[in-house]
This record gives C-alpha cells, sequence and structure tokens, in this order.
C-alpha cells in the first residue's frame, strides 16, 4: 500500500488549511485573504472570495453533511476561523454569514461536533469554548495559560484532545487525562472515532500514537524535521503524517507503509475525502499535494488480488500464475476477498465477482458512495456506508436493513459488527456493554428485542461462522481483555456468558469450522471445541492448544483464520503464518454430519487427548453417549462414564434429557423438563443431590408431596456432619410433621377402623426417631 502523489505546476496561495465538500472538490484558505475551490474532475481552480484584508484564516471545518444517513439542510456552510479572535460561518458560496467574537488572540482551531449542534473553538487565550450552531456561548470547557489547539469529536458526549505546548489532554463529561507526551511543542493532534486512538507531532520531530487512556502504543524514531500535521483516514485503520517535503502513509499501529518525498515544503495541513481514498495536504510552497491509495492487497487461497490503479485492479491465482484484470467505472473505496467471492465498492456501485469466474461481475448501484466497511459470510454480505447498514445475498438481491435507536453507522468497524449466514452483531457506540443480535434474513431483532449486556465495555465481537443457528455462538473480547463465549439463542433465557481465555488481544473463527484463535498472553491459542465450556466445563481446557508467540512480537493482529492457516499482522507491519492442524476441522466436519464412526476412526488414528476431549463434548452435545462413553473414557473420566450409564439405563426420555442437562450444568433447565414431563420426586431428587435444601423444599410444598423425605435427608445431612437445625423454615414445617405423626399415632392405637397398617406406623415412628 502506498500514496500516488499529484502537484499542480503553479503555486496558487500561499496555503494554511484545507477541507473536502466532496470526493471531488476541495476548498483551500491561507493568509492571502483569499478562498479557492479545487476540482478534481477538471484540474480546475477558482477563486470562491477575498476576505476582508484583517482576515486571516487559520483552520476550516465544514458542517456534517449527514446524520444517520439524514442530509442536513445547512451542509452547505463551514466554520473559518481567524487571527483577529473570531470565527466565521461561510457559505459554500464564500458569503460571510455571521461572525463571532469568540477569543482573545488568534482562533487555532474550530470543529462541529457530530450531530451539528455546537462548534468547539480553542484560541490562544488558552481557552475552549462551546458554541450553538447560531453562534451562541454555551459554556467554556478549559481555561489555560497558555495557548492550545485541539481535534474534538461528540459521538455520544464531548470528547475533546487538546494539547499546550508539549503536553496532551482528553477531555470528556466524565473524566479527563493530561500527560506529558513530547519533548518539543506539540503541533498537530487527531483523535478518531472509530478505533478511540489519539495521534500527536511535534517538534520533536516524532508522531506517536496514543489510547484515550494516555498510554503510549507507537512512538516513531526521530524523523529530519518536526511533524507539522497528521491526520486519521475515517475508518481509522491508516493514518498520515505531513513534515518538510515528506507525506508519510502508516497503519493504526504506527508503522510506516510508504513514504513520498514531494518538493513542497512543510506540509501544514492534511484532509482526508469521506470516502478516505484520497488525501489533501496544504503546502508551505503553496501548492495543494492530492494522494490515492494504491497497491492495497486482498488474499484468500489461492488468489492475490492488488489494486493498481483508481479504477484497476489485477487478480493473480498463484495456483497457475494466471492474471485477470479488473476494470471500473469509478475509483475502488472498498474491497473484501472471502468465501469464494470478490465484493468491490466503488463511488457509485457495487461489483460482486465469483472466484470461478473474473468476466461477468454481478453490479448493482449504491444508494451512498462512501462505504465504510465490508463484511463477508458464506451465503451474503454486509455494506455499511453513512446511511445504513445493507446485508446483500450474492447474486444482488436487498436481504435486510437492521437497525436500531441510536445507531451511527460512521463509527462502525470490523471490531464492533459481525457477520454469520444467519445473523448479524452490532456492538451500540452509546452504551459499550451491549451488543444487538439481528436476525441476517429479516434484520429484525431476536426473541423480544431485548440485546446482550454485559458486564464491561465489549472491545472486539465475532460470531462463529458454520452450524445450525440454534447453536449460533458469539465470542466477545471485553475492555480487561478476558474472552468469553455465549449462545446468540437464549430461548427466553438470560444470556449465560461463560469465560474461556484471559489477556486476550486479538482473535478469529475459523471459516470452514468452528475453532476458535487467538492471542493470550504472549501466546497462540487454539480452541478446537470452545462451545465445550457450555457442554462439559472440565473439558474446555482439554480442547485448548497453545505454542509460544513470540514470533508474533508485540501487540500483533490476527487477521484472518482460513483452512489451515491463520494470518498475524506484527507490530512492525511484517505477514507472519502459523498452521493448525486439520485434524480438528475433519473432527467438525464428521461430527456436523453425523458420522461418529469415522469421528471414533480418526481419534483413534491420531491418538491425541485434545481430539478425544472435542469429541466427548461434541458428543455429549449431540446426545450420542454411546460415542461420549468411548471419548470419556479414552480421557480417562471415568466418573463420567459411569454417570453416563447411569443416564443410558434411565426408563424415560425426560429422565434421560433432564440428567444429559444436569451433567452440563444446566441445573433450572433439568428442573423445568421433569416438572413438565410431571416427575416431581426426581426434579425435588437432583436438588437434594446438589445439596439445594431450599430449593427442594419449596418444590415440595408447592407440589404438596415427598416434604418428609426432604426433611429426613436433611436430617440425615446434618447429622453426618454432626451439626443442628437452624434454617427457619426447615424447622418450621418440622414441627409440622411431627405434629401430623402424633395425629396418625392416635388414630392407629385407638381406632380399630384406621386403614393404616402396622408397617405404615412402624414407618412412621421411625421417622419421628430420626427426627429427635
Amino acid at each position: 500500500m502506498r500514496f500516488k502523489t499529484s502537484l499542480l505546476k503553479e503555486p496558487k496561495h500561499i496555503l494554511f488549511c484545507v477541507g473536502w465538500t466532496t470526493a471531488d472538490e476541495l476548498y483551500s484558505c491561507s493568509e492571502d485573504h483569499q478562498i479557492l475551490k479545487w476540482n478534481l474532475l477538471t484540474n480546475e481552480t477558482v477563486v470562491v472570495v477575498k476576505l476582508q484584508d484583517d482576515i486571516y484564516p487559520i483552520d476550516l471545518h465544514w458542517f456534517p453533511k449527514t446524520v444517520g444517513g439524514k442530509k442536513q439542510a445547512a451542509a452547505e456552510i463551514f466554520a473559518l476561523t481567524s487571527t483577529d479572535g473570531k470565527f466565521h460561518l461561510v457559505s459554500k458560496m464564500g458569503r460571510i454569514e455571521k461572525s463571532v467574537e469568540a477569543h482573545r488572540g488568534a482562533v487555532l482551531a474550530g470543529r462541529w461536533n457530530y450531530d451539528g449542534t455546537a462548534l468547539i473553538t480553542a484560541g490562544e487565550d488558552g481557552q475552549i469554548k462551546i458554541w450553538s450552531k447560531s453562534g451562541m456561548l454555551r459554556s467554556t470547557l478549559a481555561q489555560q495559560g497558555t495557548h492550545c489547539t485541539f481535534n474534538c469529536f461528540t459521538p455520544h458526549n464531548v470528547r475533546i484532545t487538546c494539547h499546550f505546548l508539549n503536553s496532551l489532554r482528553y477531555m470528556t463529561l466524565q473524566t479527563e487525562q493530561y500527560w506529558k507526551a513530547h519533548d518539543g511543542i506539540i503541533l498537530k493532534v487527531d483523535w478518531n472515532s472509530m478505533n478511540d486512538l489519539i495521534l500527536s507531532g511535534g517538534e520533536d520531530c516524532k508522531y506517536k500514537v496514543w489510547d484515550s487512556y494516555g498510554r503510549l502504543l507507537y512512538s516513531s524514531s526521530s524523523n529530519d524535521y518536526p511533524i507539522t500535521s497528521v491526520a486519521w483516514a475515517p475508518d481509522g485503520e491508516v493514518f498520515a503524517m505531513g513534515s518538510f517535503n515528506t507525506l508519510r502513509l502508516c497503519d493504526k499501529t504506527g508503522w510506516s507503509y510508504a513514504l513520498e518525498k514531494p518538493n513542497t515544503g512543510s506540509v501544514f495541513s492534511l484532509a482526508w475525502s469521506a470516502d478516505g481514498t484520497q488525501l489533501a495536504g496544504a503546502c508551505g510552497n503553496g501548492q495543494v499535494i492530492f494522494a490515492h491509495i494504491v497497491e492495497q492487497r486482498w488474499e484468500w487461497r489461492n488468489f492475490e488480488v492488488t489494486l493498481t490503479k483508481r479504477r484497476a485492479m489485477q487478480v493473480r491465482n498463484v495456483l497457475n500464475d494466471a492474471v485477470d484484470i479488473l476494470d471500473f467505472r469509478d475509483r475502488v473505496i472498498k474491497a473484501s476477498l472471502a468465501h469464494g467471492h470478490l465484493v468491490v465498492a466503488t463511488s457509485l456501485q457495487c461489483s460482486v465477482y465469483s472466484t470461478k469466474n473474473w468476466n461477468t461481475p454481478l453490479i448493482f448501484d449504491l444508494r451512498e458512495g462512501t462505504v465504510s466497511l465490508i463484511l463477508q459470510a458464506e451465503r451474503h454480505f454486509l455494506l455499511v456506508d453513512g446511511g445504513g447498514i445493507y446485508v446483500y445475498s450474492y447474486e444482488g438481491r436487498l436481504v435486510s436493513t437492521p437497525k436500531f435507536p441510536g445507531m451511527r453507522t460512521d463509527i462502525l468497524n470490523a471490531q464492533s459488527v459481525s457477520l454469520s449466514n444467519d445473523t448479524i452483531a452490532i456492538r451500540d457506540k452509546t452504551d459499550e456493554k451491549v451488543v444487538c443480535l439481528f436476525d441476517a434474513q429479516t434484520g429484525k431483532a431476536f426473541g423480544d428485542g431485548k440485546p446482550l449486556t454485559h458486564k464491561m465495555e465489549v472491545m472486539e465481537i465475532a460470531l462463529d461462522q458454520c452450524g445450525p443457528s440454534s447453536d449460533r455462538k458469539i465470542a466477545l473480547i471485553d475492555k480487561n481483555r478476558d474472552l468469553y463465549l455465549t449462545s446468540v439463542r437464549r430461548l427466553g433465557r438470560e444470556h449465560s456468558m461463560h469465560k474461556i481465555g484471559t489477556m486476550v488481544h486479538t482473535m478469529a473463527w475459523n471459516d470452514s469450522a468452528n475453532i476458535l484463535c487467538g492471542i493470550q498472553d504472549n501466546q497462540f491459542a487454539v480452541w478446537y471445541y470452545p462451545s465445550a465450556v457450555c457442554v462439559d466445563k472440565d473439558l474446555l481446557p482439554k480442547t485448548l492448544f497453545t505454542k509460544d508467540g513470540s514470533e508474533f512480537s508485540r501487540t500483533p493482529h490476527i487477521l484472518n483464520y482460513v483452512g489451515t492457516q491463520v494470518t498475524v499482522r506484527r507490530a512492525d507491519g511484517s505477514l507472519v503464518y502459523s498452521s493448525v492442524s486439520s485434524y480438528p476441522t475433519l473432527l467438525h466436519e464428521y461430527t456436523g454430519s453425523a458420522r461418529w464412526e469415522d469421528a471414533l476412526r480418526l481419534c483413534r488414528f491420531a491418538k491425541d487427548q485434545t481430539l478425544w476431549a472435542c469429541l466427548a463434548g461434541m458428543a455429549l452435545a449431540n446426545r450420542e453417549l454411546t460415542t461420549a462413553e468411548v471419548a470419556y473414557a479414552a480421557i480417562r473420566e471415568v466418573d463420567k462414564v459411569q454417570y453416563i450409564n447411569f443416564i443410558k439405563e434411565l426408563p424415560s426420555k425426560e429422565s434421560s434429557l433432564a440428567h444429559m442437562l444436569l451433567f452440563s450444568g444446566h441445573v433450572q433447565e433439568a428442573e423445568a423438563t421433569l416438572l413438565q414431563a410431571g416427575l416431581i420426586y426426581q426434579a425435588i431428587q437432583i436438588h437434594i443431590n446438589l445439596y439445594n435444601w431450599d430449593r427442594a423444599l419449596e418444590l415440595a410444598v408447592k407440589h404438596k408431596t415427598h416434604v418428609d423425605t426432604v426433611l429426613a435427608h436433611r436430617q440425615r445431612f446434618l447429622q453426618d456432619f454432626g451439626k443442628k437445625e437452624t434454617n427457619k423454615r426447615f424447622l418450621q414445617y418440622s414441627e409440622g410433621v411431627i405434629f401430623l405423626f402424633l395425629i396418625l399415632l392416635f388414630y392407629i392405637f385407638h381406632d380399630k377402623r384406621a386403614s393404616i397398617n402396622a408397617s405404615k406406623a412402624l414407618e412412621l415412628k421411625l421417622f419421628y426417631l430420626s427426627l429427635h
């Protein structure tokens, strides 16, 4: 990946700031009081307006065009800050609609919030102020003794990243962070709402990447000249850095993709187009430098796709070195290659290619030309743009458009959205503990519409790709870097969260089997059957494969897990490939098609305890008790083999099902199964066996049966441990049973017509003695 740059032959004016209106139109302004409009289609430059001689522009920011897919009526104006302490609201035609006295000294920066309801300015007086859309002062957020500038966005509350000399300050309505960032004065700072990362550059000739807690994630080596400009791409995957005769493209982790050395002087300001494909820079020699990204690469199995030009791709089959050239009418914005299909989004259309035929793509028009994300599943793919989320089949048919209140599509990325054949999962940005789940076919929320709620903020989500929809699982990494697994279909129950890993930095599901891999505490880990935690928690450690992950260096990122190969991007940008055994994939294939004999033969051939543990969990989940018995015997779980034999001998299907649920730890489901079948005593007995005395007594009293049995078992339990009864409920019902016993004795010994025989009297007498 690199920049392809272009410059006009003649400088136009002494530039200071630039801003895009559309993907092909740019506005610039500087100290010569002119505002210019640049058209990339015709390569024409026109003067929009000549400002007054006392207005020296410093910064401009266009009013947001869309909010939630709706176009704004006031989107044709921009905020212009100047050295006279004012900010000006200027129309697209160059007319100054309003000028507001804002600061003492120059207004160094001005930014609209996301929905255009407020404007935030920072000045040489060290103050940061919030203004209404019409220019009325709302509040003053900060007052410092020195000048400050900032970059501000407001997804759901005020977030400001500002700098005072060599220090950074990150503020929200709830928190505030302040730390020393550079050895010299900070010249530029930027923050991205997609990845919540802060980018800074200063006079110490370094650029740095920080998280929102002020932790340093990357620091560059010292450059030749001070860093005069930095800017995140809209999707947060890359950023650009400008310096004297220098333009650099970097990954979000900090390492450099490419370095350009144009003859431009210092690059004072950088701005990305809304689709993230083009970059404009205001240069010290009066020129505007334009750059677009080329040589992006996508790989899947034996295919490699390269973006060679703005409107052309090259497809190479590494098996036979066959090369195909794909031409497009418009410039390419986003692309994705997976599951046997290449999906390419241009500024106006979407093209879908099959890897079996590169000559006849399926093409359909897009609603908006700013596609920010493409996700693929086996049956369909998902597009995210400024207007919403759309699920399409590979035949180009619109399948669904999931929505939820407060949904913002401009901050969705691959970590916050996941797609499978039947499910869509979206993390809610307004409450990062919430994950909304939708049916991919209808776009409607599952069940009663209640989302999945975790106890901590969720950082990353991923849906498994195989198996029936009833067994669909979602894996999530929370803020503590703990990895959890839960079922998507809860069937009226609360989501049961199962922790399967700690200190997990990145994860990915296999594309052909429900196998999960991740980087866990400097180790490469593969959960061959993560659903084992829902069947038998003791099996999970035995189904985990780990190896040393030192080859991946610090903060690696898993790109994909295809077949038996895992692709990992290291912190220095290099790709590392790791192979995983093919036996677990074969085992998933055999058990998924109910070929249990083949699965047994595979495990006997491989002689691997991990495979046997996987087979035990899979067989138990599918109620194949005979196979489960063999698998548990192979891993020497004698007690569980005995319990499986006990289950096989039970007389009714309901009893067998209940005890299998009990085997998996689902006590409430086992109880409900027995009660629904009318097996009340068995439902009581499972709680007695588990020493859930309160629930056992509650069931007995509710159904008016076997109260004496529960009391007798309770008394024997207390006698075995040498304790006395202290539970008030058991004391109450014990007194009631004793009273009933005395009445029965009276009838037995005084009423010859009593129907109770002597053996029953003896049984009651023994029970009475046991209570005393």
